[in-house]
């Protein structure tokens, strides 16, 4: 480990925002993870260190914990020093530090060690293991539809993840208790796997809804008519009214993502209005017989 400093992990000032330190992780990730690095100790142990870094300084409260010195690199508790003070305070109005001349003292040593002992055993002294950060990309249907995915962990080992339906890229999905486990049979930490989602061909989110730019034929365009067209879960049927115009806007109620209540969003298709790709003799022969074609103009709403 190079330092124990995780600033110096990422490669970060101390007062990088959340998403320059966001940025540094994913990049550093790319090159240490254990799936790119197979049989590589080296590699395995950077990572190790890479994802207790990330696990203090993306959670704002054990970051500003760091900064203030109360936790160290590992995210263990640091030892906070006791004085005097400190137990005269907790006796305060029980003069137990006070002789009947009135002048305080330290009072019996085995008094004082009593109390700090008695005060810390009350206390669970257990820590939790860290938590473990992991990336994983998953394509588009699946983080729609739900899917399981199984990924390496540092070590070798592998744990199986599942997707739930309508993940979102950039989301974090916690398996409690496959992280770190604790010092002294302390409680183990989660791991914590950010969802990378790749982009699809064809299909785009927006919030539950999914929209699609769909090619339709001059045919289709004039005489309407039903094509098929597809959806997350698969191909629909739906009806191009007549005279449709590239940019108009068709609803498919319920075939969108679904949300944590089961219920979908919907697919808005938006229709472009495609020539056959190689030129069409009766087709120029009709155009230019067309005399309303010739005095339509598009591009009146414009003052041209």
């Amino acid at each position: 480990m190079a330092s124990a400093d995780p600033y110096d992990q990422l490669g970060v000032a101390r007062d990088a925002s959340q998403k320059d330190i966001q940025k540094a992780y994913r990049r550093l990730a790319k090159k240490l993870h254990p799936d790119l690095n197979p049989g590589d100790k080296e590699a395995q142990g950077k990572f190790q260190d890479l994802s207790t870094a990330y696990e203090i300084l993306s959670d704002e409260e054990k970051r500003a914990r760091f900064d203030r010195g109360e936790i160290d690199a590992s995210g263990a508790e640091q030892q906070q020093q006791r004085y005097y003070r400190d137990f005269a305070q907790a006796g305060a109005g029980s003069q137990r530090y006070e002789d009947s001349s009135g002048f305080a003292d330290f009072g019996d040593a085995s008094d004082v060690f009593s109390t700090f002992f008695s005060q810390r055993g009350r206390r669970n002294f257990r820590l939790r293991g860290a938590d473990r950060h992991y990336q994983l990309e998953v394509d588009f249907l699946d983080a729609v539809n739900g899917a399981s995915r199984r990924i390496t962990l540092p070590g070798g080992s592998t744990i199986d993840v599942s997707i739930p339906p309508g993940t979102r890229d950039g989301q974090t999905l916690r398996l409690a208790g496959k992280g770190e486990p604790g010092p002294d049979g302390g409680q183990a930490g989660d791991a914590l796997i950010e969802i990378a989602v790749r982009p699809h061909p064809f299909f785009k989110r927006d919030g539950r809804d999914v929209r699609l730019d769909l090619p339709i034929s001059l045919t289709e365009a004039v005489l309407g008519g039903k094509v098929t067209v597809p959806t997350p879960t698969g191909p629909v049927t739906a009806t191009i009214p007549k005279g449709s115009n590239t940019g108009k806007t068709l609803r498919l109620k319920g075939k969108g993502i679904p949300g944590r209540d089961g219920k979908r969003g919907d697919e808005y298709l938006t229709l472009q209005v495609m020539l056959p790709d190689l030129p069409d003799a009766e087709l120029e022969a009709f155009v230019s017989r067309w005399a309303a074609g010739r005095s339509h103009n598009p591009r009146r709403k414009m003052g041209l």
